[in-house]
């Protein structure tokens, strides 16, 4: 557990502590990054969206339509920098799109 300071520390600050001393970022990386993906894809992709899993820096996406799939294969630079861009740091560094 983390020490405790004398003074005082703003929330943002001792949330980050606790988070750092409990590693607890992977989880809430998992959490972040389907938010993300949600509101970044808007309803059209997401209606067609079946699963979402942040392993690692991996992002595996599973799609319902072929056709999409496809689509999307062709920006998945574009989209990658879209996701870190709204995570405000670097989370994803590849997508899998089944």
């Amino acid at each position: 557990m983390a020490k405790r300071l004398n003074g005082e520390n703003s929330i943002s600050d001792v949330l980050k502590e606790f988070m750092q001393a409990n590693n607890l970022q992977p989880g809430m990386d998992k959490i972040n990054v389907r938010d993300a993906w949600k509101n970044i894809m808007g309803n059209g992709v997401n209606n067609y969206t079946r699963d979402i899993m942040l392993k690692g820096a991996t992002l595996y996406v599973e799609l319902n339509s072929a056709v999409l799939r496809e689509e999307l294969s062709y920006g998945k630079e574009k989209i990658v920098r879209m996701l870190n861009e709204e995570l405000k740091r670097e989370v994803v560094k590849n997508i899998v799109l089944r």
